[in-house]
Protein backbone atom coordinates (compact mmCIF):
# COMPACT_ATOMS: atom_id res chain seq x y z
CA UNK A 1 0.00 0.00 0.00
CA UNK A 2 0.98 3.47 -0.50
CA UNK A 3 1.29 4.41 3.48
CA UNK A 4 2.35 8.04 4.40
CA UNK A 5 5.41 8.63 6.24
CA UNK A 6 5.19 8.30 10.36
CA UNK A 7 6.14 10.79 12.47
CA UNK A 8 9.56 9.93 13.55
CA UNK A 9 9.64 6.85 11.57
CA UNK A 10 12.77 5.78 9.45
CA UNK A 11 12.50 7.14 6.55
CA UNK A 12 11.10 4.63 3.65
CA UNK A 13 13.50 2.22 2.00
CA UNK A 14 11.74 0.98 -1.15
CA UNK A 15 13.07 -1.17 -3.77
CA UNK A 16 13.36 0.11 -7.58
CA UNK A 17 13.99 -1.64 -10.84
CA UNK A 18 17.70 -0.59 -12.12
CA UNK A 19 18.11 -2.17 -14.69
CA UNK A 20 15.96 -4.69 -17.65
CA UNK A 21 17.23 -7.08 -19.72
CA UNK A 22 15.64 -10.09 -21.70
CA UNK A 23 16.60 -12.85 -24.03
CA UNK A 24 14.96 -14.90 -26.90
CA UNK A 25 16.57 -17.75 -28.92
CA UNK A 26 17.39 -17.03 -32.19
CA UNK A 27 14.51 -19.73 -33.88
CA UNK A 28 11.33 -18.41 -34.92
CA UNK A 29 8.76 -20.85 -34.99
CA UNK A 30 5.34 -19.32 -37.04
CA UNK A 31 1.92 -20.13 -37.72
CA UNK A 32 2.97 -21.36 -41.10
CA UNK A 33 5.69 -23.79 -39.28
CA UNK A 34 2.36 -25.27 -37.05
CA UNK A 35 0.44 -25.67 -39.85
CA UNK A 36 2.54 -28.10 -40.66
CA UNK A 37 2.85 -30.14 -37.80
CA UNK A 38 -0.82 -30.02 -36.67
CA UNK A 39 -4.33 -29.30 -37.61
CA UNK A 40 -4.25 -25.86 -37.63
CA UNK A 41 -4.60 -22.06 -39.49
CA UNK A 42 -2.79 -18.77 -39.01
CA UNK A 43 -6.40 -17.15 -39.48
CA UNK A 44 -7.25 -19.76 -36.35
CA UNK A 45 -4.23 -18.79 -34.19
CA UNK A 46 -4.46 -15.18 -35.02
CA UNK A 47 -8.56 -15.09 -33.75
CA UNK A 48 -8.14 -16.76 -30.64
CA UNK A 49 -4.85 -15.66 -29.30
CA UNK A 50 -3.16 -12.78 -31.34
CA UNK A 51 0.18 -15.17 -31.63
CA UNK A 52 1.97 -15.03 -35.08
CA UNK A 53 5.54 -16.17 -34.41
CA UNK A 54 7.01 -17.77 -30.97
CA UNK A 55 11.07 -17.96 -30.30
CA UNK A 56 11.86 -21.73 -29.35
CA UNK A 57 15.17 -23.38 -28.47
CA UNK A 58 17.54 -25.82 -29.86
CA UNK A 59 18.06 -29.17 -28.48
CA UNK A 60 20.21 -28.73 -24.96
CA UNK A 61 19.68 -25.24 -24.37
CA UNK A 62 18.14 -24.76 -20.79
CA UNK A 63 16.45 -22.03 -18.62
CA UNK A 64 19.32 -21.38 -16.83
CA UNK A 65 20.51 -20.80 -20.53
CA UNK A 66 18.42 -18.15 -21.03
CA UNK A 67 18.17 -16.95 -17.78
CA UNK A 68 21.44 -16.15 -17.53
CA UNK A 69 22.10 -14.30 -21.20
CA UNK A 70 19.06 -12.06 -19.28
CA UNK A 71 20.94 -11.65 -16.14
CA UNK A 72 24.14 -10.92 -17.75
CA UNK A 73 22.97 -8.42 -19.34
CA UNK A 74 20.86 -6.47 -16.43
CA UNK A 75 23.76 -6.81 -14.85
CA UNK A 76 26.14 -4.67 -16.67
CA UNK A 77 23.46 -2.35 -17.92
CA UNK A 78 23.17 -2.16 -13.94
CA UNK A 79 26.56 -0.89 -13.18
CA UNK A 80 27.34 -3.62 -11.54
CA UNK A 81 29.35 -6.98 -11.59
CA UNK A 82 27.80 -10.44 -10.27
CA UNK A 83 29.99 -10.14 -7.21
CA UNK A 84 27.46 -7.59 -6.29
CA UNK A 85 24.39 -9.50 -6.29
CA UNK A 86 23.34 -10.26 -3.03
CA UNK A 87 20.26 -12.14 -3.52
CA UNK A 88 19.22 -14.55 -6.96
CA UNK A 89 15.06 -15.29 -7.64
CA UNK A 90 14.47 -17.38 -10.77
CA UNK A 91 10.50 -18.01 -11.33
CA UNK A 92 10.31 -21.07 -13.58
CA UNK A 93 7.62 -23.54 -14.30
CA UNK A 94 10.56 -25.07 -16.38
CA UNK A 95 13.46 -25.53 -14.12
CA UNK A 96 16.62 -27.30 -15.63
CA UNK A 97 15.76 -30.39 -13.41
CA UNK A 98 13.88 -30.83 -10.00
CA UNK A 99 17.65 -30.17 -8.49
CA UNK A 100 19.43 -28.10 -8.09
CA UNK A 101 17.65 -25.41 -8.64
CA UNK A 102 17.82 -22.89 -11.67
CA UNK A 103 19.14 -20.07 -9.17
CA UNK A 104 21.66 -22.49 -8.43
CA UNK A 105 22.81 -22.96 -11.64
CA UNK A 106 22.63 -19.04 -12.82
CA UNK A 107 24.96 -18.00 -9.73
CA UNK A 108 27.55 -20.83 -10.47
CA UNK A 109 27.55 -19.69 -14.40
CA UNK A 110 27.43 -15.73 -14.10
CA UNK A 111 29.83 -16.02 -11.17
CA UNK A 112 27.90 -14.43 -8.23
CA UNK A 113 29.90 -15.56 -5.88
CA UNK A 114 28.29 -14.11 -2.77
CA UNK A 115 24.79 -14.04 -3.51
CA UNK A 116 22.18 -16.86 -1.86
CA UNK A 117 18.92 -17.92 -4.03
CA UNK A 118 16.19 -19.67 -4.86
CA UNK A 119 13.45 -20.89 -7.86
CA UNK A 120 9.79 -19.64 -7.18
CA UNK A 121 6.93 -21.50 -8.92
CA UNK A 122 3.83 -19.88 -9.59
CA UNK A 123 3.31 -20.46 -12.83
CA UNK A 124 2.57 -16.88 -15.62
CA UNK A 125 2.76 -15.37 -12.40
CA UNK A 126 6.17 -16.15 -11.56
CA UNK A 127 7.41 -13.19 -12.64
CA UNK A 128 4.96 -10.86 -10.52
CA UNK A 129 5.46 -12.90 -7.40
CA UNK A 130 9.37 -12.86 -8.04
CA UNK A 131 9.23 -9.43 -8.06
CA UNK A 132 7.19 -9.23 -4.94
CA UNK A 133 9.34 -10.87 -2.65
CA UNK A 134 12.72 -9.36 -3.99
CA UNK A 135 11.13 -5.94 -3.53
CA UNK A 136 10.18 -6.76 -0.26
CA UNK A 137 14.01 -8.32 0.59
CA UNK A 138 15.52 -5.06 -0.53
CA UNK A 139 12.46 -2.78 1.93
CA UNK A 140 13.46 -5.13 4.66
CA UNK A 141 17.47 -4.16 4.45
CA UNK A 142 18.00 -8.00 3.88
CA UNK A 143 19.61 -7.34 0.59
CA UNK A 144 21.19 -4.98 -1.20
CA UNK A 145 21.25 -5.93 -4.72
CA UNK A 146 18.71 -8.36 -6.29
CA UNK A 147 18.48 -10.20 -9.63
CA UNK A 148 14.71 -11.27 -10.07
CA UNK A 149 14.68 -13.18 -13.40
CA UNK A 150 11.66 -14.90 -15.11
CA UNK A 151 12.62 -17.79 -17.85
CA UNK A 152 10.67 -20.60 -19.33
CA UNK A 153 11.41 -23.08 -22.02
CA UNK A 154 8.04 -23.96 -22.41
CA UNK A 155 8.92 -25.73 -25.50
CA UNK A 156 10.22 -28.24 -23.08
CA UNK A 157 6.68 -29.20 -21.99
CA UNK A 158 4.51 -28.73 -25.01
CA UNK A 159 3.43 -31.56 -26.93
CA UNK A 160 3.38 -30.36 -30.24
CA UNK A 161 0.71 -33.15 -31.54
CA UNK A 162 -1.82 -30.66 -28.91
CA UNK A 163 -3.25 -28.32 -31.62
CA UNK A 164 -4.56 -26.36 -28.62
CA UNK A 165 -1.46 -25.78 -26.30
CA UNK A 166 1.32 -26.39 -28.63
CA UNK A 167 0.68 -22.80 -30.72
CA UNK A 168 0.01 -21.06 -27.39
CA UNK A 169 3.79 -20.95 -26.14
CA UNK A 170 7.45 -19.75 -26.68
CA UNK A 171 11.17 -19.71 -24.50
CA UNK A 172 12.67 -16.54 -22.76
CA UNK A 173 13.85 -15.02 -20.45
CA UNK A 174 13.60 -11.38 -18.81
CA UNK A 175 16.09 -10.44 -15.66
CA UNK A 176 15.65 -6.80 -13.39
CA UNK A 177 18.32 -5.85 -10.83
CA UNK A 178 16.05 -4.33 -7.70
CA UNK A 179 18.20 -2.16 -5.66
CA UNK A 180 17.45 0.64 -3.28
CA UNK A 181 15.62 3.44 -4.66
CA UNK A 182 17.22 7.45 -4.83
CA UNK A 183 13.96 8.67 -4.34
CA UNK A 184 11.10 7.25 -1.91
CA UNK A 185 8.59 8.15 -4.49
CA UNK A 186 10.05 6.20 -7.22
CA UNK A 187 10.32 2.09 -7.22
CA UNK A 188 7.75 -0.81 -6.47
CA UNK A 189 4.71 0.94 -4.54
CA UNK A 190 2.39 -1.58 -3.85
CA UNK A 191 1.12 -5.09 -4.36
CA UNK A 192 -1.84 -7.79 -5.01
CA UNK A 193 -1.72 -11.27 -4.94
CA UNK A 194 -3.71 -14.48 -4.81
CA UNK A 195 -4.19 -18.25 -5.37
CA UNK A 196 -6.98 -20.29 -6.21
CA UNK A 197 -5.98 -23.78 -5.78
CA UNK A 198 -9.21 -25.33 -7.00
CA UNK A 199 -8.40 -24.26 -10.55
CA UNK A 200 -5.38 -26.17 -10.45
CA UNK A 201 -6.55 -29.26 -12.67
CA UNK A 202 -7.55 -26.83 -15.38
CA UNK A 203 -3.85 -26.37 -16.09
CA UNK A 204 -0.91 -28.42 -15.08
CA UNK A 205 1.58 -31.13 -16.20
CA UNK A 206 0.56 -34.31 -14.51
CA UNK A 207 3.43 -36.26 -14.18
CA UNK A 208 6.85 -35.93 -13.11
CA UNK A 209 6.55 -35.02 -9.54
CA UNK A 210 5.98 -37.22 -6.60
CA UNK A 211 2.35 -37.72 -7.10
CA UNK A 212 3.10 -39.47 -10.19
CA UNK A 213 6.72 -40.08 -10.88
CA UNK A 214 8.00 -40.78 -14.62
CA UNK A 215 7.29 -44.27 -15.54
CA UNK A 216 6.78 -45.83 -18.89
CA UNK A 217 2.60 -45.42 -18.68
CA UNK A 218 3.29 -41.76 -18.07
CA UNK A 219 5.22 -41.24 -21.00
CA UNK A 220 3.30 -43.38 -22.81
CA UNK A 221 -0.08 -41.11 -22.32
CA UNK A 222 1.96 -38.27 -22.65
CA UNK A 223 1.44 -36.64 -19.26
CA UNK A 224 5.02 -34.67 -18.97
CA UNK A 225 3.71 -32.31 -21.29
CA UNK A 226 1.30 -28.98 -20.90
CA UNK A 227 -2.49 -30.18 -20.20
CA UNK A 228 -5.01 -26.95 -20.31
CA UNK A 229 -8.95 -27.07 -19.37
CA UNK A 230 -8.94 -23.54 -21.89
CA UNK A 231 -12.52 -22.29 -21.34
CA UNK A 232 -12.33 -22.67 -17.47
CA UNK A 233 -8.54 -20.93 -17.88
CA UNK A 234 -9.75 -17.84 -20.29
CA UNK A 235 -12.81 -17.46 -17.94
CA UNK A 236 -10.77 -17.11 -15.15
CA UNK A 237 -8.24 -15.30 -16.40
CA UNK A 238 -10.91 -12.39 -17.86
CA UNK A 239 -12.61 -11.93 -14.43
CA UNK A 240 -9.37 -12.15 -11.98
CA UNK A 241 -6.91 -9.88 -14.27
CA UNK A 242 -9.66 -7.26 -14.34
CA UNK A 243 -10.79 -7.85 -10.41
CA UNK A 244 -7.09 -7.83 -8.95
CA UNK A 245 -5.87 -4.53 -10.73
CA UNK A 246 -9.18 -3.22 -9.50
CA UNK A 247 -8.41 -3.83 -5.93
CA UNK A 248 -4.93 -2.86 -6.20
CA UNK A 249 -5.74 0.83 -7.67
CA UNK A 250 -8.41 1.06 -5.14
CA UNK A 251 -6.32 0.36 -2.22
CA UNK A 252 -3.53 3.18 -3.95
CA UNK A 253 -6.30 6.08 -4.95
CA UNK A 254 -5.20 5.64 -8.43
CA UNK A 255 -7.52 6.11 -11.46
CA UNK A 256 -7.08 4.57 -14.48
CA UNK A 257 -6.18 8.41 -15.95
CA UNK A 258 -3.55 8.28 -13.63
CA UNK A 259 -1.59 5.08 -14.84
CA UNK A 260 0.95 5.65 -18.15
CA UNK A 261 1.63 2.03 -18.83
CA UNK A 262 -0.36 -1.69 -18.66
CA UNK A 263 1.36 -4.23 -18.67
CA UNK A 264 -0.42 -7.58 -18.90
CA UNK A 265 1.33 -10.93 -18.84
CA UNK A 266 0.97 -11.98 -22.42
CA UNK A 267 -1.51 -15.17 -22.22
CA UNK A 268 -4.17 -14.04 -24.70
CA UNK A 269 -4.97 -10.66 -26.61
CA UNK A 270 -8.53 -10.89 -25.24
CA UNK A 271 -7.73 -11.56 -22.27
CA UNK A 272 -5.27 -8.59 -21.87
CA UNK A 273 -7.79 -6.19 -23.86
CA UNK A 274 -11.02 -7.01 -21.49
CA UNK A 275 -8.75 -6.39 -18.18
CA UNK A 276 -7.51 -3.12 -19.64
CA UNK A 277 -11.26 -2.22 -20.59
CA UNK A 278 -12.24 -3.22 -17.11
CA UNK A 279 -10.27 -0.73 -15.25
CA UNK A 280 -10.59 1.76 -17.99
CA UNK A 281 -7.08 2.02 -19.77
CA UNK A 282 -7.19 2.84 -23.48
CA UNK A 283 -5.78 1.06 -26.02
CA UNK A 284 -2.90 3.09 -26.76
CA UNK A 285 -1.63 2.67 -23.20
CA UNK A 286 -1.29 -1.40 -23.12
CA UNK A 287 1.86 -3.37 -24.25
CA UNK A 288 0.59 -6.33 -26.21
CA UNK A 289 3.55 -7.93 -27.88
CA UNK A 290 2.49 -11.46 -27.61
CA UNK A 291 2.13 -11.56 -31.63
CA UNK A 292 6.43 -11.53 -31.60
CA UNK A 293 6.90 -14.01 -29.01
CA UNK A 294 3.39 -15.87 -27.78
CA UNK A 295 3.55 -16.94 -24.39
CA UNK A 296 6.72 -17.58 -22.42
CA UNK A 297 5.09 -18.11 -19.01
CA UNK A 298 7.35 -15.82 -16.29
CA UNK A 299 9.40 -14.06 -19.21
CA UNK A 300 6.65 -12.21 -20.46
CA UNK A 301 6.29 -9.18 -18.49
CA UNK A 302 9.93 -8.11 -19.07
CA UNK A 303 9.55 -8.45 -22.63
CA UNK A 304 6.48 -6.36 -22.74
CA UNK A 305 8.31 -3.53 -20.37
CA UNK A 306 11.53 -3.85 -22.68
CA UNK A 307 9.73 -3.16 -25.78
CA UNK A 308 8.38 -0.36 -24.36
CA UNK A 309 11.46 1.04 -23.14
CA UNK A 310 13.00 0.76 -26.65
CA UNK A 311 10.18 2.28 -28.13
CA UNK A 312 10.26 5.34 -25.90
CA UNK A 313 6.92 4.81 -24.09
CA UNK A 314 8.47 3.90 -20.82
CA UNK A 315 10.48 6.56 -19.04
CA UNK A 316 11.70 7.65 -15.06
CA UNK A 317 8.69 8.61 -13.08
CA UNK A 318 5.84 6.57 -15.12
CA UNK A 319 3.75 4.92 -13.29
CA UNK A 320 2.74 1.33 -14.57
CA UNK A 321 0.76 -1.52 -13.65
CA UNK A 322 1.70 -4.42 -14.18
CA UNK A 323 -0.68 -7.93 -13.82
CA UNK A 324 -0.50 -11.96 -14.24
CA UNK A 325 -2.65 -14.85 -14.21
CA UNK A 326 -1.14 -18.07 -14.35
CA UNK A 327 -1.47 -21.94 -13.54
CA UNK A 328 -2.71 -22.79 -9.70
CA UNK A 329 -4.74 -20.45 -10.34
CA UNK A 330 -2.37 -18.02 -9.45
CA UNK A 331 -3.21 -14.03 -9.79
CA UNK A 332 -0.83 -11.06 -9.24
CA UNK A 333 -0.44 -7.31 -9.73
CA UNK A 334 1.92 -4.63 -9.01
CA UNK A 335 1.69 -1.17 -8.84
CA UNK A 336 5.42 0.46 -10.14
CA UNK A 337 6.41 4.44 -10.56
CA UNK A 338 8.89 3.70 -13.07
CA UNK A 339 13.29 4.20 -11.99
CA UNK A 340 15.17 4.88 -15.26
Amino acid sequence: MLRAKLAGAAPIRRAAIKSLATYVPPRVLTNADLEKMVETSDEWIMQRTGIRERHIVDPGVATSDLATEAALEAIRRAGLTPADIDLIIVGTVTPDMLFPSTACLVQDKIGATRAWGFDLSAACSAFTYSLTVGSQMVAAGAATNVLVIGADVMSSIIDYTDRATCVLFGDGAGAVVLGVSDDPSIGILDFEHQVDGSGGPALCMPAGGSKRPASRETVDERLHFVKQEGQAVFKFAVRNTGEICERLLQRNQVTASELDLFVSHQANRRIIMSAAERIGMPAEKVIINIDRFGNTTAATIPLALNDAVNAGRLKRGDLILLTSVGAGFTVGSVLVRWAY
